[in-house]
């Protein structure tokens, strides 16, 4: 069906209905949200571990016709839901053409457009607008004027229109004016310089705003929604409280409570479709990296008021499969499949995403970011393996055997060597950690249960000499054992 492309045309319409065309933009969401209500399809797609949280509250808010903001720490996916409320506007929607501010056909609101409709009465031109150029977002920085949000005189549009300074057609509007009939997004809203908030005040409770030196009052038909940090509060600036008061509803967004949701969130995030080769991350290395975010969040010495972000984890997975496809070139295997010492080889990827208290500081980012992989390790080796039965294993260390496992070796070769630490294979296949005939997946399951075992202390690995006996204190009058080493780089 063509669309209308004059306002008589748009007269023979639908959108010749008032309920149609003089429908706020609330309104319009509220209704479009009903309808993925009743049909159970998702509000928010790819938005993982909200759905009895923040899901919630948002729709909440929007069937209240509530202006709301987002509060939450870092990597809290604000943004990816602010961006999502596009999902509830109408695919397009008809404008004046030429309008700045999207002006309503039947309800002009610019002199522009009222100029329009005078001049051409239904042969006035009529373009349409998708939803995506509905929404209009703004990152809130100190340096943002009035000027950028409302609007200003423009002296070189009335020259070259040969207006009056004051005519109502050289004024320049502002991001919200032109995102009028839409939504206006402002990100970290604690930011914005406290007079710049006060210019909000208009459009929140009497629904317009007053462009700076003219006398005339623009009623806008905006959805205001914002994101904020709460570390910002102290840090770098506050919202004032005449602003948060007009703001409806506040959601509060959280890190991923479970290991399963950060999980699925880290693989629908991370760049994992290589081209060179063949990729297979096993699942205990991925609980792993999950795991490393979530021990960050609990540890003392790391700022919580800061946050770990979820981009750590998804940054962490990217780096350790990079690391296994840099070893699966060198030596010339097949498939690239990640083991521990690549989690370890992506300490660059956590060092950089947390904030560390006095005592963190004080050890250094290396040392507590070894420190939560270690961790990490060792309660996924609990969690998949931890009723296994390992004795052997510390014994053979404990009688002198080492182990050193070479980061770049083929897996088919580091079998044979793992092969001679006594029931380390038998583990491995007990529980389930390795695919049967797959050396790749034996070696990472491996390297598993060893750093589990130093995690418990049972056995040690250092960088240079790699695995061997834990140091324990001797019993007076004992001796060490003389049991042959295995010593394999």
């Amino acid at each position: 069906m063509t669309k209308p492309l004059t306002l008589g045309d748009l007269k023979q319409t639908e959108w010749a209905d008032p309920a149609r065309h003089a429908r706020p933009v609330k309104d319009e969401m509220r209704e479009n949200l009903i309808c993925l209500l009743e049909s159970k399809e998702p509000i928010f797609p790819g938005i993982v571990g909200y759905d009895d949280t923040v899901v919630p509250q948002m729709v909440n808010a929007v069937l209240a016709r509530h202006n709301l903001i987002l509060l939450g720490l870092r990597g809290q996916a604000k943004s990816r839901i602010l961006r999502q409320l596009v999902r509830l506007l109408d695919e397009e929607i008809p404008i004046i053409a030429g309008s700045e501010v999207n002006d309503n056909p039947f309800r002009p609101i610019s002199k522009y457009g009222r100029q329009v409709i005078d001049e051409h009465g239904d042969r006035a031109p009529i373009a349409w607008v998708t939803r995506e150029y509905r929404y209009v977002e703004k990152l809130a920085t100190p340096d943002v004027t009035i000027a950028d949000i409302i609007g200003d005189v423009d002296p070189i549009k009335a020259a070259r229109g040969g207006h009056l300074l004051s005519d109502e057609l050289t004024i320049h509007y502002g991001l919200l004016p032109r995102s009028n009939r839409g939504i206006f997004a402002l990100n970290e809203l604690p930011d914005l310089a406290g007079k710049i908030q006060v210019g909000l005040f208009n459009i929140m409770q009497e629904g317009d705003v007053q462009i700076k030196g003219y006398p005339i009052r623009l009623a806008l038909d905006v959805m205001l929604v914002f994101s904020a940090n709460p570390e910002d509060y102290t840090a770098r600036g506050k919202i004032i409280t005449p602003l948060k008061d007009r703001i409806g509803s506040e959601v509060v967004t959280h890190y991923p409570m479970s290991i399963d949701d950060g999980m699925a969130i880290t693989a629908q995030e991370a760049w994992m479709v290589r081209s060179t080769r063949a990729f297979d991350v096993p699942d205990f290395i991925a609980e792993i990296v999950e795991r490393v975010a979530f021990e960050a969040r609990q540890d003392k010495r790391i700022d919580h008021r800061s946050g770990v972000s979820q981009r750590l984890p998804i940054t962490v997975l990217e780096n350790v499969v990079s690391s296994a496809e840099r070893r699966a070139i060198v030596a010339r295997e097949r498939r690239v499949v990640p083991r521990v010492s690549d989690v370890y080889a992506a300490l660059p990827s956590i060092t950089g995403k947390i904030e560390l208290e006095y005592e963190g500081e004080l050890q250094g980012a290396a040392t507590v970011a070894r420190d939560l992989v270690r961790r990490s390790c060792l309660a996924t080796f609990e969690g998949r393996a931890g009723g296994a039965d390992c004795d052997s294993i510390v014994t053979w260390f404990d009688e002198g055997g080492a182990l050193k496992v070479g980061g770049d070796e083929r897996a088919d070769v580091l079998v044979r060597g793992l092969s001679g630490v006594p029931g380390l294979l038998d583990v491995v296949q007990q529980t389930g950690l390795a695919g049967q005939n797959d050396p790749a997946r034996l070696v990472a399951a491996c390297e598993l249960v060893l750093e589990g075992l130093v995690a418990q202390k049972r056995i040690s690995r250092t960088d240079e000499t790699g695995y061997g006996r834990a140091r324990r204190e001797r019993p007076p009058g004992g001796s060490p054992g003389l049991g042959g080493t295995n010593l394999f780089q």
